[in-house]
Formats: C-alpha cells, structure tokens, sequence
C-alpha cells in the first residue's frame, strides 16, 4: 500500500511584485527568502481560509494521484508590507494577510491551457476529471480552466473552488453519494474516457491514513471554526470522512461523468 506523507516547506516573503487583478481574491506574485517566485493566495481574502484549505487538500491530491501541480510552500508575509502599500484595496488585503499564506510556485513563461489548441492524453484528463468530480471542484471550465502549459507539459493550479461543502458545515454527510452535475462543463471531458479505470486503480489509495497524512499539513488556524465549536481536529476529521465518503461512492459521479460524455459525444 503507497503511504502518502507530504511535506510544505516555509518561506518568508520579501518583496510584493504585483497583484493579479483577474483574480478575485486578489492573488500576487511575490518573491520570497528562497530566491523563487510564488503567486500567494491570501489568507484575508474574500474567500477566506478556507480556499486556502481546498488549494492546499486539491493539490497535494493530485500529486498523489501523479499530476503535475507546481510545489506549494507556507508564505509568511509581515505586517510591514501593508504599512508600504499605497492602494488601499491591496493595503487591507495585506493587513488582514499577515501571518502563515499559501505560495504556488510561479511557472514563469506558462501559458493558459487552450483545449482548441492543446492535446492532453486520454489518463491524465481522466484522473483530473475524476478528481475534480470527488472534490467536487467547479472551476474547471472552458471559460477558466486552471490549468497551464509549462515547458510542454500539463499543470494544474487553483483548486480553492474545491470541497464547497465546507462553506455550510452542517449538511456535509449529504453530499457523499450525490453525482457532480457541474462536471457536465468541465473542459477535458470529452477526452475523460478512462475514468472508470482510474477509479479502479486510485481509490484504494485513499484511506484513512493517507487523507489524514494531508490534512495533517493544514495549519490548525486555517481550520478552526469557533463559530461551530470546532477545533483543528475536529475539522481535519470532517474532511477525511468526507473525502472517504466521495470515494466510497464514487460510482455515483462516475455514472454521472460517463452520461454527460455520451450526451456531449
């Protein structure tokens, strides 16, 4: 059985470079005390924490399942970076960022992956679907692909779109068994012919100790939810039984990806 341990390195960031605008969280490009280049998503956000934690369980998934996703690392930004930033949109941003962010390692001359374009082999797209069909992912489309192409090779990037669950904590159970009807607009789905396959292979590596292995990474502030009474832990195991259960009914989105293929075909 592969046992799945990742690790996150830290860095500290040194120099905000620039926003990038069409993000709506507001991401950046940043250098940082290890000599590379990250795109940061912020941690005070509109989207708040809990992007990072769908980014952060999204990619070290697919590296799990063997897909190019580019490193990711702990950014530390420092309260003086708000201090020194003239725009006031980005000088809160900053304010409510400092702290432990996510980087994503900067692919610099990457361009947008363009399925008019570009080819991608029928097993890659078929673990990517499948996996956006467990996490549940809606930001896959034609119109935002996340995904890039990077010395000829496929990336994937932003999954904070993932695991929408967790944004209403209290019916997380009922979406276990449902099929992911937004799949039907996902991007690489005509290619997505193996995704029965891929399940075969890939969903018993998917167990308890493995899922608990990643979240085990996500730092404990990201998770708590005072709100609801949980604690670090207390979320890290909602997560992995959700995860188990998406797996244990995986049929279900596997139907669901093979009919709208048919429908598309």
């Amino acid at each position: 059985m592969k046992i799945f341990k990742p690790e996150i390195r830290e860095v500290q960031i040194i120099r905000y470079v620039q926003p990038f605008r069409e993000g709506g969280s507001l991401p950046a490009l940043v250098d940082a005390d290890d000599g590379f280049s990250y795109v940061i998503k912020f941690r005070g956000a509109g989207q708040g924490k809990k992007a990072l934690v769908a980014e952060l369980i999204g990619g070290e998934l697919a590296r799990f399942l063997g897909l190019r996703m580019p490193e990711m690392v702990f950014a530390d930004l420092d309260e003086s970076f708000a201090r020194t930033e003239p725009d006031e949109e980005i000088q809160d941003l900053l304010r409510f960022s400092v702290g432990k962010n996510l980087g994503v390692h900067f692919l610099n001359g990457a361009i947008t992956f363009d399925a008019n374009v570009d080819m991608i082999q029928e097993e890659e797209a078929s673990k990517i679907v499948w996996l956006d069909a467990l996490l549940m992912n809606v930001d896959r489309t034609v119109r935002n692909t996340n995904m890039l192409i990077w010395h000829q090779e496929l990336w994937l990037i932003d999954h904070g779109a993932s695991l929408y669950f967790h944004h209403a904590w209290d019916n997380w159970e009922e979406q276990l068994a449902k099929p992911f009807v937004q799949i039907k607009d996902h991007v690489l789905l005509r290619w997505a012919s193996k995704v029965a396959e891929v399940d075969e292979t890939y969903r018993s590596l998917f167990t308890g100790e493995n899922l608990w292995n990643i979240l085990k990474i996500v730092p404990d502030d990201w998770l708590v939810d005072q709100v609801r009474g949980l604690t670090a832990d207390d979320a890290r195991a909602v997560y992995v039984s959700f995860l188990l259960g998406r797996v244990s009914h995986s049929a279900n989105f596997i139907k669901q990806i093979e009919h709208e293929r048919a429908n598309r075909i």
